[in-house]
Parts: C-alpha cells; sequence; structure tokens
C-alpha cells in the first residue's frame, strides 16, 4: 500500500500540469488531497505494522541486464521519513494557497518532487534509490528560480550545482560498488551481505557519504542551504529544509554506513586524536552545530536565522548517526522527523505569514511593528514553535537531542561538551529573534500604509497548516515510542548487521 504515496504523487504532478492555469481553485484543491491522500495512506501503514517490521511493497527487474530491481520495501525507518514527507506535502500546500503565478506548473513541481522523496524512502535498490534522488533534486531549481524571490535565480543555481556535484560522487561510488562486487546487482541487502574488502571500503565511504553529506547541510559544505533557503518560496523552504536535506542524512546512513560498515574502523594512524572516517564526520557534524548557531545569532535577516539554525540541527543528526550507539542511531532518525517538522513551522511563520504580510525579512524593520499585538496567531506558532525547537520538554526536538546527546556521551565526551554549547548558543538565537521581530517596542508611526492594507488576517489553510505540524511536534514528544519502536526495529534487522555488529 505504502508504493501507492510515490504513484499517486506522480500521477497528480502529471493531471495537474493538464489542466488550464484559469482554474486555480480546482489545483489547489486536487494538489492538496493528493498530498493528504500519501498522508493517510503513510499513517496507515505505519499504524498497520507496529513492529515496524520490514516490508517488501514491489519487487519487478527494472534493467535485468544489469541486475537493477524495481523495489520498494519500508521498515521502521521509511515508516518514520515517509510520514514525514506526508505531513511536508500537505501543509506545503496549505502554505501555498496564495500562488498565482503559472499555479499548475508549481503544483506539478512540488508534487513530482514529493513523489521523488517518497521513492528515495521506499526505494530498496541503490541505481532505484539513486533515480528517485534526482528527480526531487531537479524540481527544486525550478521552484526556486521561478517562484522565489531574494536572489533566486543564483540561490537555485547554487542548489544545483552544490547538489549535481554530491550527485556525482554518490554515483561513481555506487557504479564503482557495483564492478567490485561482481554483478552482485543493485539491491542493498545484496550489497549489504556482499560487503566489499576494508581496503576498498576505506576509501568507497567517504565518498558517498560526503556526496550525500552535502545535501545534508554538512559544515563546510553547507552553503548552499541558507541562501536557498532565502530565496526559495515558503513551502519550498519547507520542503528543503523539512525533507529534501533528510534524503542527504538518509542517503548517509542507508547506502553509505550501511553497505561501508568497516570503513567506520581506525585507520591504523592518528592525526591529532583523529583516528577514523567517522571521527572526521563527527567533528565536522559538531563544527555545523557550533557554527550555524552562532551565524545564526548574528543575523538580520530574520530568514537567514531560520536557514543557519537548520545547518545547526541538521549537524545533530550527523553526529548521532556517528556516535554508532542505538540510542544515537535512534536518535538521529527521530531528529530527521523532529527538524522536518519545526523547521517546516518556523519558515511557514517567517516566510509566509510574516513576510507576506510585512514584506520585509530584516529584523530592524520588524521590530518596531509590534507583531505580537498586530499578528497574534503568528506570535503565538512562532514561540511555541521555538520552545520547541530549543528542546523543551513535551515537544520533538527534546526527545531526540537527548537521545544523541545520551549518545555522544558515551562515544565522544569532549564533543558532546561542545553540542551543549551549540544548544546554549541556539537559545540565544531564538530569544534574540523572538524578542527583536514580535516584542520589541511598536513605532506607530513606521508605516502607514503597511498597517493599512498589508497586515491581513491570517488564512484558514495557514491555521490549518500551522495546527497540523504543532500538533506533530507535541505527538512525537509526548508520544516518542510510537516512532522510536519502528525504528529501533529497523536498527536490529539483518541489513544493519555490518554496522550494528560489536558496536552497541
Amino acid at each position: 500500500m505504502l508504493a501507492w504515496t510515490v504513484y499517486i504523487s506522480f500521477v497528480a504532478a502529471a493531471l495537474v500540469l493538464l489542466v488550464p492555469p484559469r482554474y486555480t481553485s480546482a489545483i489547489r484543491w486536487f494538489a492538496l488531497l493528493s498530498a493528504v491522500g500519501g498522508f493517510a495512506i503513510s499513517l496507515v501503514a505505519m499504524i498497520a505494522n507496529p513492529a515496524g517490521a520490514p516490508v517488501t511493497l514491489v519487487d519487478v527487474p527494472w534493467i535485468p541486464s544489469i541486475g537493477a530491481h524495481y523495489w520498494l520495501s519500508a521498515d521502521g525507518i521509511s515508516f518514520a521519513l515517509c510520514a514525514l514527507t506526508g505531513l511536508a506535502a500537505t501543509t506545503g500546500i496549505l502554505f501555498s494557497w496564495n500562488i498565482e503565478h503559472r499555479v499548475n506548473e508549481y503544483f506539478a513541481l512540488f508534487l513530482a518532487l514529493i513523489g521523488g522523496v517518497y521513492g528515495v524512502f521506499l526505494a530498496n535498490d541503490v541505481l532505484l534509490l539513486f533515480f528517485f534522488y534526482e528527480i526531487a533534486i531537479v524540481p527544486k531549481y525550478f521552484l526556486i528560480s521561478i517562484w522565489g524571490s531574494t536572489n533566486r535565480e543564483y540561490g537555485a543555481m547554487k542548489l544545483a550545482i552544490y547538489s549535481f556535484v554530491g550527485s556525482a560522487m554518490v554515483l561513481f561510488g555506487i557504479l564503482s560498488t557495483y564492478m567490485l562486487t561482481s554483478g552482485v546487482g543493485f539491491g542493498l541487502p545484496d550489497l549489504a551481505r556482499h560487503a566489499l574488502p576494508h581496503a576498498q571500503q576505506m576509501w568507497i565511504f567517504p565518498l558517498i557519504f560526503l556526496g550525500f553529506g552535502i545535501l545534508a547541510g554538512l559544515w563546510p559544505f553547507h552553503t548552499w542551504a541558507p541562501t536557498g533557503h532565502v530565496a526559495a518560496p515558503t513551502a519550498a523552504s519547507m520542503l528543503l529544509a523539512g525533507v529534501v536535506m533528510k534524503l542527504g542524512a538518509y542517503g548517509c546512513l542507508r547506502i553509505a554506513m550501511a553497505l561501508y560498515p568497516a570503513a567506520l574502523e581506525p585507520w591504523g594512524f592518528h592525526i591529532g586524536w583523529i583516528s577514523s572516517w567517522r571521527d572526521v564526520f563527527a567533528l565536522l557534524a559538531v563544527i555545523g552545530i557550533v557554527y550555524g548557531a552562532a551565524v545564526a545569532l548574528v543575523q538580520q535577516d530574520f530568514k537567514f536565522v531560520i536557514g543557519y539554525s537548520s545547518v545547526s540541527h541538521m549537524g545533530f543528526v550527523i553526529f548521532g548517526l556517528m556516535t554508532l550507539t542505538g540510542i544515537g542511531l535512534d536518535g538521529a532518525v527521530l531528529q530527521m522527523v523532529s527538524h522536518g517538522i519545526l523547521a517546516g513551522l518556523l519558515f511557514a511563520v517567517v516566510g509566509r505569514m510574516i513576510y507576506e504580510r510585512t514584506h520585509t525579512r530584516m529584523l530592524p524593520d520588524l521590530e518596531g511593528m509590534g507583531l505580537a499585538s498586530r499578528l497574534p496567531f503568528a506570535t503565538v506558532i512562532f514561540v511555541l514553535a521555538g520552545m520547541a525547537s530549543m528542546g523543551l520538554p513535551g515537544f520533538s526536538g527534546f526527545v531526540s537531542e537527548l537521545q544523541i546527546i545520551v549518545g555522544g556521551w558515551s562515544s565522544y565526551p569532549w564533543l558532546t561538551v561542545a553540542v551543549g554549547i551549540g544548544i546554549v548558543i541556539g537559545i540565544a538565537y531564538t530569544w534574540r529573534v523572538m524578542q527583536r521581530a514580535f516584542f520589541g517596542e511598536q513605532i506607530v508611526s513606521i508605516d502607514r500604509q503597511t498597517e493599512k492594507h498589508e497586515f491581513l488576517p491570517i488564512t484558514w489553510p495557514e491555521k490549518a497548516g500551522s495546527f497540523l505540524l504543532l500538533a506533530a511536534t507535541l505527538l512525537v514528544g509526548l508520544f516518542p515510542s510510537f516512532l522510536l519502536t519502528r525504528i529501533a526495529t529497523a536498527f536490529a534487522s539483518p541489513f544493519f548487521d555490518g554496522l550494528r555488529q560489536g558496536r552497541w
């Protein structure tokens, strides 16, 4: 049943493209119903499999001459990330309700991107996964370059260049693996069972991990992310932070770490305290956490604050993966879900509720507008999302970050201290932007025209999308076992034997 999330998205994208642009209302509703359908299927499939046991959805020959299969399957990790994708798609369309320019093309690209994301999370063939990965990336360029705002062409091109450089590295690693395994094929379980020799894993692993890590915002290859977030329209920012960056982290886990676990072992020599690729990427992740938070602390553009905070929070995901502990790995996957929810909510408030009404994202300009009294709904939603992002107990961010810290303490205690510093800086930039944007002293004479014409009431799609995302972060925070049970089952499967053996 879960495979239908892919089919519904692509069929809906094709049908939307055929609808004349003048039927804007019909296009929006059809796109929304398609996204809700995919979301509902994801939830039903996850509830129907309470243990999160791996299931094969479809397995037929795709390119028989090279052993590639159209092989879709799901485990606890896939269930969680597909549910996140459905939520991001539904809320993204709700926050795109104001799109008037080339409406059918916009929603066709949006749904095609969602179909690609579902495909990545369900693909059990590495070549098929790469195929869906590229499908998910391509629409982002057009969504940003056509419907974006600040430096949209530059932001779109930067994203495309970084993405395709990373993709080239991944593809080279995949093809090298195929040739070195002498025709085992491209099935992920088959490649996991026929592990390459240690020496070959040592050079293929960093190639693939870094290739995927670029899209995950790994420092210092993160610079496309804030630029892309700022340039993208609101819903595209929500998707970029919410699910597209997760594709990179998912590739790091599902392909690089699962297929080349021996590469995480020590090199046999030291460079300072660094003695393995695991140490290298753990260090880069922690630098990203602290650096992203520190840069967010000094930004004047509201959207750049959220953009750099995404870099910081994605650093938690990579660090959790590098702990190689059960609790750290579980926390990393849960952090993918949590950050996808919270980043989407924060970008929705900043890009849709505030920018569309004030036509500015600059904190000095917003400071005198008295947004707390003039946009109380946006203020309440941002305060709650900000508290969740800081890791307040009861929200999803608390559970995921706590697990990563606990896992990190047993593997990298000193780096975990640095992670704690990053969390403190994160609290500082959240309070700073909250104070300046919403609770600054109102200057009555700021802009009569803005006050008179542009502070329109919050619309029902904005309220519906906000409530969905807020409910999701609360449900994950209050009932984390709903996801963690399934995620832990996935890591206990034979597919992760090489990664798990002797490490937790």
